[in-house]
């Protein structure tokens, strides 16, 4: 007998030595009654011998014993489990087994053997049983002594590759199968062995001789196995194949990564190469992505699958290896990327279907021709064996193709891994036309934002300038801030600073009209504050004409309540006029380094009614530096929308007071210390450093309003041109001051100022007189005596035009140094 305390489990196994026997009769009534019956279900003898078994069942066995009965007249005995019920009225767990107790010439009867299971862990079962459950289980079975050698392992052990059980006896693991982690499992045994608690699912990655040419997975649970005192004998463990289970987790980690890491930008170029990383080495060896170049540039490619006549050009876009350096690759990214008529890619690229092979012709050539350099190189070269290719294709548009190889992995590509790739290259493709719908919106944007900016800034000779433009919108680039410098006449130059609310393509249409608009005024040869009323207007006019045509679509910009700073700066006196309408206050930095913040006359927003628009003027000494900025420089890198004024000045002061003695990096180290990346909002700044025109390169002359000063005032000029070395222009010159002064004796009273000034590329001639009436060029008739003076001054000269001063007006023209005039 086998106690409870040998078997480690409560209670009695079955055992024919503590089996209580019973015996019945053919109608199943209690004929024989022992005393280990009696002890094990508090019956007496005389009160159970005559009943019927029925009465000695619980309710849901008694009506199963009809059943019981056939059964065992059929089969000659049964066994099993019954609830019996206890004199006292409780069940007893009972293992039964009847057999026929057979009497010559005497009727039929019946002996059961109960023994009581109550906290037994089963039915018993005899050793034939447990060694075929054991030997038929499709699950792998094996035990290994404590030096890890086979002692048993059941038939199924034979699906992983490892021989009949015979060939595995006194074996180790690394013995019979190569090609998993011996090792590492062994490792996981001793753990077992020497501190007894299970592991169970233990997930194993490896090659078992069955199938050599794919990995498998397998689920071990290992388990200690001890001797009658305890004392460990050896590893029990149990093997499942869960290849399948592995693939599917490793293709859904694959889509996760593909989700998580494809398209975390608009660059077509970083989501191709997202799209090659994805892939190795979770499903390929070498992955190289293929664009047409229409789709690099942003462009559209052509609608629907392409043909076979179509002329295709595919770039190499992104590749990815599990080895340094891509040595697969024979075409490089950036490079075309050709292929003979009828290779795999173009026939993918023009189907619009996948392809895949799963053994390739080693001999066969690689598909690339026109390779530079002439690497061409068969897959036996490249070391490729398995390949899949996969169209790129997004809202019914082929973009261009993605071909996966294998190299260091040995399993060829299947079905399954052909869907996977076709799954997460669908979701790359999405991301890439995004991208490429984003680079063809971005680069128009760009273009439009380079027309509404100053492409370069002019030439002049009255300030060193330097200007930087930071967005908000960083995925358009477009914005409402602006600057401008303007070349005025009399070698002066207009510093211009403005801000339209909002961001995006409308705020930068509104930009550009304003812009144009102080332009147009600034060839008027206004001063500041005239511009700034002058625009004002035009900005009401705008908002006037919105309001009774508004845009259907809605949403529009409108320039009301825009800022602007304009300046005027005049090298030959070193003044500077300032006006402002509702911009912020211009920062000037002395020669000496200290900075100091002008406060023009704070003028109304424009398009807002308000007080008139007043200028200060100030001298500039040269070399100072004129800062001119939006109101986003100060709500940079450190700004606290609760901040006052003054600390984003001091902030400013502080980026200012650092010096650069390139102007141009100069203004670059201002932005990057106080505009981040991304700043909230758009920044402009313009710098401008004071120059002074050297004073022998001015000459200036007061004349009396006498027809005879002309002759004089014409060699006067003559020597003056003589002295500059610029002999070449003394015929024109003499004409344009002849002309002048003599408009200017016959239509004006009071004295007259004759100005000439040399600057690098042009010569300017300027005539002031008191008289506020504009001239006007006409285009005299061949029998008119006179009208001709202006019109002949703007065949000879570069320019011309005139500007009223506080005290009369000046009438000017300009001739160029470098070239012929126009």
């Amino acid at each position: 007998m086998v106690t409870s305390e040998e078997s480690g489990v409560t209670g009695r196994r079955f055992d024919v030595a503590d089996a209580a026997p019973v015996l019945l009769d053919a109608a199943a009534v209690v004929t024989g009654w022992s005393g280990d019956a009696q002890r094990l279900y508090g019956y007496p003898a005389p009160e159970i011998l005559g009943r019927g078994a029925a009465d000695l069942l619980m309710p849901e066995d008694a009506a199963r014993l009809p059943d019981l009965i056939e059964r065992c007249e059929r089969g000659g005995g049964w066994a099993g489990p019954l609830s019996v019920r206890h004199r006292d009225g409780h069940p007893v767990a009972t293992m039964v087994r009847v057999v026929p107790a057979l009497a010559s010439g005497g009727p039929a009867r019946w002996m059961v053997l109960a023994s009581d299971m109550t906290g037994a862990p089963g039915w018993d079962m005899s050793r034939t049983v447990l060694e075929r459950l054991a030997s038929q289980s499709p699950i792998g079975l094996a035990i290994v002594d404590t030096d890890l050698r086979y002692v048993w392992s059941n038939t199924a052990m034979q699906q992983f590759g490892s021989g009949p059980a015979h060939e595995r006896l006194g074996k180790r693991l690394g013995d019979i199968q190569p090609g998993l982690d011996a090792e590492a499992l062994e490792a996981v045994m001793r753990q077992v062995l020497h501190t007894g608690v299970p592991i169970v699912d233990h997930e194993h990655i490896g090659r078992v001789r069955s199938a050599p040419h794919r990995e498998s997975a397998h689920a071990m649970s290992f388990t200690r196995l001890e001797d009658d005192r305890g004392n460990p004998i050896g590893v029990y463990y149990t093997v499942v194949d869960v290849t399948e289970r592995y693939r599917a987790r490793r293709r859904l980690t694959l889509l996760d990564q593909a989700g998580e890491r494809i398209g975390r930008t608009l660059d077509v170029r970083r989501t191709a190469q997202e799209l090659a990383d994805v892939a190795v080495p979770g499903l390929a060896d070498f992955v190289a992505v293929d664009l047409l170049e229409s789709v690099l540039e942003g462009g559209e490619p052509p609608s629907g699958p392409l043909n076979d006549e179509d002329r295709v050009s595919l770039r190499r876009a992104a590749h990815q290896s599990v080895n340094k350096g891509v040595p697969e690759a024979v075409v490089k990214i950036g490079q075309a990327a050709r292929y003979r008529a009828g290779a795999p890619p173009l026939r993918s690229l023009t189907s619009g279907r996948s392809w895949h092979q799963e053994r390739l012709d080693p001999l066969a050539k690689e598909w690339a021709t026109g390779i530079p350099g002439g690497r061409a190189a068969s897959f036996l070269d490249l070391g490729l064996h398995s390949v899949m290719i996969v169209p790129i294709r997004a809202r019914g548009t082929t973009l261009g193709i993605t071909t996966f190889f294998r190299r260091q992995w040995q399993d060829p590509f299947e079905a399954d891994d052909l869907s996977l790739a076709e799954e997460f290259v669908a979701r790359a493709a999405l991301c890439l036309d995004n991208a490429r719908r984003y680079t063809r919106e971005r680069d128009a944007a760009l273009v439009l934002q380079r027309n509404l900016l100053p492409r370069r800034l002019p030439e002049q000779d009255a300030m060193e300038v330097a200007a930087r433009y930071r967005p908000a919108d960083e995925l358009t680039g477009l914005g409402g801030d602006w600057y401008d410098v303007i070349p005025l006449s009399g070698a002066r130059v207009a510093l211009v600073v403005g801000e339209v609310a909002g961001s995006g393509i409308e705020a930068a249409a509104a930009m550009g009209r304003l812009r144009t608009a102080v332009q147009t005024l600034a060839d008027l040869d206004l001063r500041p504050e005239e511009v700034l009323a002058h625009l004002d207007d035009v900005v009401v006019r705008a908002a006037r004409e919105d309001d009774t045509e508004p845009d259907p679509r809605g949403g529009g910009v409108q320039a009301v309540g825009a800022s602007c700073l304009y300046a005027v700066y005049d090298p030959v006196a070193g003044q500077c006029a300032i006006a402002a309408a509702g911009q912020g206050a211009p920062a000037i930095v002395a020669p000496d380094g200290t900075v100091d913040f002008l406060e023009p006359p704070a003028g109304p927003l424009l398009g807002v009614a308000g007080p008139p628009f007043e200028s200060v003027e100030l001298p500039l000494a040269e070399g100072s530096v004129l800062a001119l900025h939006t109101n986003g420089l100060l709500a940079g890198v450190g700004f606290d929308p609760g901040e006052d004024t003054a600390a984003g000045r001091e902030r400013l002061r502080r980026a200012l007071e650092r010096r650069e003695p390139v102007l141009d990096d100069r203004c670059q180290a201002v932005v990057d210390a106080l505009v981040p990346a991304r700043p909230p909002d758009d920044v402009a700044l313009l710098m401008a450093r004071a120059r002074r025109l050297d004073p022998r390169r001015i000459v200036s002359w007061e004349l009396p309003s006498d027809p005879a000063i002309v002759a004089d005032a014409r060699k006067r000029t003559a020597r003056w041109l003589t002295e500059w070395d610029l002999d070449e222009l003394i015929f024109t010159t003499e004409l344009v001051v002849s002309e002048l002064v003599t408009n200017a004796i016959r239509h004006a009273s009071g004295p007259i100022r004759l100005r000439l000034i040399l600057t690098g590329a042009t010569l300017i001639c300027e005539v002031w007189d008191a008289s506020a009436s504009a001239p006007h060029l006409r285009h005299p008739k061949t029998t008119d005596e006179g009208g001709r003076g202006l019109f002949l001054i703007s065949q000879f000269t570069q320019r011309w035009g005139s500007r009223h001063t506080r005290d009369g007006k000046i009438i000017w023209a300009e001739q160029s140094l470098t070239g012929p005039a126009v």
